[in-house]
């Protein structure tokens, strides 16, 4: 099968395990465990995505993560490679995510889940705040989420049909 420019991306994705989850099935034989994992992969240049995998084994579910972590990657917005453009919050559950645009030299200021999402995608100053719930796997699809929402200022002027100038 020959390489297509997709997989090449894939390849340089980085990948950070947010969650692993022990779940039990209790049946009159016994108790079955199965495990959950929770991925976040991202190139620290724009490509972030997140994925969740299910299996008997730990390593097994890590890896069904990863792959479902690779097909939801997507790009995201950011100014001077460092930044995001814009305030903006991300709701996923009970859990909501705020993050803000910081100026260059104060770092990612985000906790747990929210920082590895972060970090992943490329953002280097940043700061992030977690209201609500404060469930892993929610923390960070709802900072995904924020990061989606993203709009750079030439953007909304092809929206527009404008110049960036005249915004």
């Amino acid at each position: 099968m020959p390489k297509t420019n997709m997989d090449s991306k894939k390849n340089l994705l980085e990948e950070k395990v947010v969650s692993i989850g022990r779940v039990t099935k209790v049946t009159k034989g016994g108790r079955h465990f199965r495990f959950s994992a929770t991925v976040v992969v991202g190139n620290r240049k724009g490509l972030v995505g997140i994925g969740t995998g299910k299996a008997n084994e730990v390593p097994e579910a890590i890896k069904k993560a990863i792959q479902a972590a690779n097909k939801n990657v997507t790009k995201v917005a950011l100014i001077d490679n460092r930044t995001i453009p814009h305030e903006a919050t991300g709701r996923i559950g009970r859990a909501e995510v705020l993050l803000k645009p910081a100026v260059e030299g104060t770092g990612v200021i985000a906790g747990g889940s929210a920082r590895d999402v972060l970090e992943l995608a490329g953002i280097r100053d940043i700061v992030a705040k977690s209201l609500g719930s404060n469930t892993k796997i929610n923390v960070a699809k709802a900072t995904l989420e924020a990061l989606k929402a993203q709009r750079t200022p030439e953007h909304i002027a092809a929206l527009r049909g404008k110049k960036v100038e005249e915004l």
